[in-house]
Formats: C-alpha cells, sequence, structure tokens
C-alpha cells in the first residue's frame, strides 16, 4: 500500500512538475485572490485539476482539500489529500525559480505520507510517517549544528505584510543579528525540505494555510526536525504560527521570541 502511494506520489508531483516547467516564463494573466499580492496564474489551476484528476481515478472514496479550489469531501472518507499545485506562485509569476508542488495524505486528520517536488532542479522529497525521509530516494537527516549563531535561517512574510511590515521586519532583525544569515525564498514546503536536509537549521512563517505545510512538516519531523509554533506548543495545519528548525537550536529560537515578546504570544497570532 504504501509502495503504491509513493509511486503515485511520485509521478503525481512529476506531471504537475511538467505543467509548471512549460508555463514558466510564458504566463500572460495573473489574477489575484484575496488582494493585491496573493497571486494566482493558470499553471496554479492546471497543475491543481491533473492532481485532483489522478485522486479521483485512483482513490476515488478519498477526500481533497486544494488551494485553489477548496474541498471535496465523499462521506465518510478517513482519508484527505492536502494539495498545494504550485508553492511560490509569486516567484513563478515572475519567472524566479524558486516553487514546488506539494501533496500530503492525512489519515484520520494525522499526515501519513508528504511530497515536494521542485520540478525545474528535480528534486523530489518524500515522507512516510515512522518510516524516514528521502531525497531523490536517499535518506536525510536534519543538520548537526548546535547553536543560532552558527545557523543559517529562512521565513517568510504573510500576505498583510504591507499592514505589518514593521512587525515582521523587527523579527527578521532579531535573528539576523543572532545567526549567519536570513533567507526569504517564497516557497514554505521548500523552506521545510532545505530544513530537513540539511541546507538551513530553522525556519519561521506565520498565517500558513494547511496546504503550504502538510507535506513539509512530515518530512521535516521525520528527518528529526523539530516543530512547534512560536510558544513551543504543538503544531497543527491550521495554527497561525510555524517554528521548524533542527532541533538543536529550537529552544534558542523560542527564546528570542521570547525576549521579543515578554508578554506572551498568543497561540491564534501576534
Amino acid at each position: 500500500m504504501v509502495e503504491q502511494l509513493r509511486r503515485f506520489l511520485f509521478e503525481t508531483t512529476q506531471r504537475a512538475g511538467t505543467i509548471l516547467k512549460n508555463r514558466l516564463g510564458r504566463v500572460e494573466q495573473i489574477s489575484t485572490k484575496t488582494g493585491e499580492i496573493d497571486l494566482v496564474t493558470i499553471a496554479d489551476r492546471e497543475s491543481e485539476e491533473l492532481i485532483k484528476s489522478a485522486i479521483r481515478e485512483e482513490y476515488p472514496d478519498h477526500s481533497i482539500l486544494a488551494e485553489e479550489s477548496g474541498g471535496e469531501y465523499p462521506n465518510d472518507s478517513e482519508y484527505l489529500w492536502v494539495i498545494d499545485p504550485l508553492d511560490g506562485t509569486t516567484n513563478f509569476a515572475h519567472s524566479f525559480p524558486v516553487f514546488s508542488v506539494s501533496i500530503a495524505l492525512q489519515r484520520e486528520g494525522k499526515t501519513i505520507l508528504g511530497a515536494v517536488y521542485n520540478p525545474l532542479y528535480e528534486e523530489f522529497f518524500f515522507a512516510e510517517r515512522s518510516g524516514g525521509s528521502f531525497f531523490n530516494d536517499r535518506p536525510i537527516r536534519v543538520s548537526k549544528v548546535k547553536t543560532l549563531d552558527q545557523s543559517l535561517l529562512v521565513t517568510g512574510f504573510s500576505y498583510d505584510r504591507r499592514e505589518r511590515a514593521d512587525h515582521y521586519l523587527g523579527i527578521f532583525k532579531a535573528f539576523m543579528m543572532r545567526c549567519h544569515g536570513v533567507r526569504r525564498l517564497g516557497s514554505a514546503a521548500l523552506d521545510f525540505c532545505s530544513v530537513a536536509c540539511g541546507r538551513l537549521e530553522g525556519y519561521w512563517e506565520e498565517n500558513l494555510k494547511p496546504w503550504d505545510t502538510a507535506a513539509g512538516w512530515l518530512i521535516l519531523e521525520e528527518a528529526g526536525g523539530c516543530v512547534t509554533d512560536f510558544s513551543g506548543g504543538p503544531y497543527s495545519i491550521d495554527k497561525k504560527q510555524v517554528l521548524a528548525t533542527n532541533g538543536h537550536i529550537h529552544e534558542e529560537v523560542l527564546g528570542v521570541f521570547q525576549s521579543l515578546f515578554p508578554g506572551g504570544i498568543k497561540k491564534d497570532g501576534l
């Protein structure tokens, strides 16, 4: 069963990735969803429809939650597919080569499989709960860096960044002053995977959606990483904050958040 699902994920993310590669640099119409900087393209929709069609054909009794079309819920289904057909749409719309396809499978509310595919570099990340994480079929582990000052971090800015610029830049500055550097790459799924394979040591972001984090979260945890909210509480894909690290620097990073917000950190946002 797992091998069949793994093969399905590999083939489906590759097919969706081919759509993105073929559309890159050729998108003439870009639309907005909830605001001026929340973009969607025809590539998002074509990739999503391909993935959903493949799931309907192979697993017709499973439910689907997808970024562009919302949820499809057959009665009494214990399985839910969580799909981001193009994570990094803003990058894609500008032909900036950092974006991915992200697909997770949940069983009774718990993610059991996750796949993230970077089509331009042909990087396939996969994890099975209690079965480890893999990068192009090779097992991966988080980095062994022990301290924040020796770390390279990554973050993202939410779509309300024009209204809350000082908030986001204040956190960015606090970490910039304490580590080797902070990157802002634009694909949450790839950020998780970069921590999982040891390229980076930590990642934080606010106001993400379930499809942004479901697959990457499992991939990172199965690679030995740690994922919580900003106060160190348990993470779930419907939470407003995510803090993901190699585990070694997690307490130190939490300390930075505590110093920034001594009055406490709200569980549903700062």
